[in-house]
C-alpha cells in the first residue's frame, strides 16, 4: 500500500503502481459512448494513463485538457484519462472529439482497473475513488514511467510523462 495526502492529511491507497519494466496490467473501462474499452483496445500504441479523482475538480480537468492539446503532437500515443466519473459528468469536462487520440475512460463498470494500478484510495474523504497518478506504457504494454502524485490536491508532472514517450 503506498500513503499519499489528500489536503495535508495522510491517506492510504490499495498498493502500489506497476513497477517499470512490468507488464501492465489489462483492464476493463467504458469510453465517452457507453462502449468496454480494455488495454488491447489500444494494441500497437503507446498510452500516457492520466489517472484521477474526478473530472469535476480543476486539477483532474486541466491535466485531462493539457494532455488532449499535446496528443495531436503524438500520433503514435493515446492519452487516456480514467476516473470513477460517469462518462457523462467526463462529457462535461472534455468534449469527446478534441483530439482524437485523446479518451476519457471511466470505470463505472469495474474498480478493477484502480485495485490492479495500486491507486484505488481505501481511507479518507475519497475512499473507493483513485489517487492522482500517471502511468506511461510503449506499444508492448510495458510500463516506461510511472508517478503516484504525493499530495492529491497537486498536479502531476505531465512533462516528465510525456518526455518518456521518446
Amino acid at each position: 500500500m503506498a500513503k499519499v495526502t489528500h489536503n495535508g492529511k495522510p491517506v492510504n491507497t490499495n498498493g502500489e503502481l506497476p513497477a517499470k519494466g512490468s507488464q501492465a496490467p489489462n483492464f476493463h473501462l467504458v469510453d465517452a459512448s457507453l462502449n468496454d474499452v480494455y488495454l488491447e483496445t489500444y494494441k500497437g500504441k503507446k498510452k500516457l494513463i492520466n489517472i484521477v479523482v474526478s473530472l469535476d475538480t480543476g486539477i483532474c480537468e486541466r491535466s485531462a485538457k493539457t494532455l488532449a492539446e499535446v496528443a495531436p503532437r503524438h500520433t503514435d500515443t493515446v492519452f487516456l484519462t480514467v476516473s470513477a466519473d460517469l462518462p457523462f459528468a467526463q462529457a462535461r469536462a472534455c468534449k469527446p472529439g478534441t483530439a482524437p487520440n485523446a479518451f476519457t475512460l471511466s470505470m463505472m463498470r469495474s474498480r478493477n482497473f484502480a485495485k490492479d494500478y495500486g491507486v484505488l484510495l481505501t481511507d479518507g474523504v475519497l475512499a473507493g475513488v483513485c489517487s492522482r497518478a500517471v502511468v506511461v506504457l510503449d506499444v508492448n504494454d510495458k510500463v516506461l514511467y510511472t508517478q503516484l502524485v504525493p499530495e492529491i490536491a497537486s498536479d502531476p508532472n505531465l512533462d516528465a510523462a510525456i518526455a518518456a514517450l521518446k
